[in-house]
């Protein structure tokens, strides 16, 4: 999957607070890679992400090779929507 890097920002700011930490429990992964994931580049303390980032608009273009994360953080934004 194709998203630009900005709207990979965009969602992890507008996730609620402690979400990362939700979705690394969820998937069992370290919070880093989340980090990682939407970002941050940490790797001493987090995964490789799987993630490639290409140079253009937007903060480039971002190739996802694993949509977990993003999944999982569009469902507690989804959530969240209806909750508020």
């Amino acid at each position: 999957m194709n998203i630009s890097f900005n709207e990979l920002r965009q969602i992890k700011h507008n996730l609620p607070t402690g979400s990362v930490r939700k979705i690394a429990q969820m998937l069992e992964i370290e919070e880093q890679t989340v980090r990682n994931y939407f970002g941050a580049n940490k790797f001493n303390d987090g995964d490789i992400t799987g993630k490639h980032v290409q140079p253009g608009p937007n903060g480039g273009i971002v190739s996802l090779k694993d949509t977990a994360i993003l999944d999982t953080a569009m469902k507690i934004l989804k959530e969240t929507e209806v909750v508020s």
